[in-house]
């Protein structure tokens, strides 16, 4: 369910109604009942661009699992009371809620993120920080999962966010074949730091893209950040320069999450052998599968198996 208020931006509507509304068969599962509704019955979108009519009311949040508020080019301006209430009943009764770019500016006007961890766009972080200091802000990522409050950065981070809910809910797989159908990435590397404005370099550094494609066909080899650096012919000081200004991260924590994604994958097409996931994805042993496993999906293997994996 996604509510919709006075001077919501269609964009973050479109990336809902692409990634949840659409019936998908080709993936033979169930998918999202998708819907919104409204304070109203008309709703007239970002700069009068159009009229939604017809719209549900906000009652339908009240059967709601997953509720997305409303987002807004100008964040000084806050939702309708009523759509506020409907936020906080929603999270009252345990729904999953989401918001998207200054989304985060209605779950916290509605007194629902105090304490917890939230993003938001970079260009309103400072504006979020001064009216809700009680939020635990995280301004340089994507998006922040903050187990049933989920939030994300500038509108197209919309897409990130949508997709990690795809694959919380249905496993790596399906996300990935959501992604290639939007022709979009399922996860994208660093995090919105990357798109902060910042004078231009004079001489920019040549992109790591060759160099992560290479180290990506490899991850069952025990590469290290040296052998990284020697790969890219720069030294393990410089590489973890550019690694920080490219892609927001280190070379060590991505080749991590790389291997990380790759066990994953392989549990999900159901190989049960801890040890031969550990090698087949570079993370050598057992015990440090499970402990890289927790850490970075917040599940064990026998977990994530659990959740994810195809019936053989």
């Amino acid at each position: 369910m996604m509510i919709v208020d006075a001077g919501s931006n269609p964009f973050e509507l479109g990336v809902a109604t692409e990634l949840f509304g659409l019936r998908r068969p080709e993936l033979d599962r169930p998918w999202y009942d998708f819907s919104l509704c409204a304070a109203g019955g008309e709703v007239v979108m970002h700069a009068g661009l159009f009229t939604m009519s017809g719209v549900t009311g906000l009652e339908a949040v009240e059967h709601a699992d997953t509720v997305i508020v409303p987002n807004r080019p100008d964040p000084e301006t806050e939702p309708a009371p009523a759509v506020l209430e409907a936020v906080r009943r929603a999270a009252g009764r345990g729904a999953r809620l989401v918001s998207f770019c200054t989304g985060a500016f209605a779950l916290a006007a509605a007194g629902v993120l105090d304490g917890r961890r939230a993003t938001t766009h970079w260009r309103w972080a400072e504006l979020f920080r001064s009216r809700f200091p009680a939020v635990r802000l995280e301004p340089d990522v994507l998006f922040v999962d903050d187990g049933d409050v989920l939030t994300s950065a500038g509108s197209a981070a919309a897409l990130d966010l949508g997709l990690h809910l795809v694959r919380r809910d249905h496993g790596a797989e399906i996300a990935n074949a959501v992604s290639r159908r939007l022709v979009f990435a399922v996860h994208r590397d660093g995090g919105q730091r990357q798109f902060v404005e910042r004078p231009v370099p004079g001489v920019p550094d040549t992109s790591l893209a060759s160099l992560l494609s290479w180290a990506q066909e490899h991850l069952d080899r025990p590469l290290a950040v040296a052998d990284l650096a020697a790969r890219a012919a720069v030294s393990p000081a410089t590489l973890h320069r550019r690694f920080q200004a490219e892609l927001g991260t280190t070379p060590l924590a991505w080749l991590t999450a790389e291997r990380v994604s790759l066990a994953c994958r392989l549990i999900e097409r159901g190989e049960t052998r801890l040890d031969a996931v550990a090698r087949a994805s570079g993370l050598g042993s057992a015990a440090n599968l499970r402990a890289q496993m927790r850490r970075q999906t917040g599940l064990s293997p026998s977990a994530y198996r659990e959740r994810f994996a195809r019936a053989r």
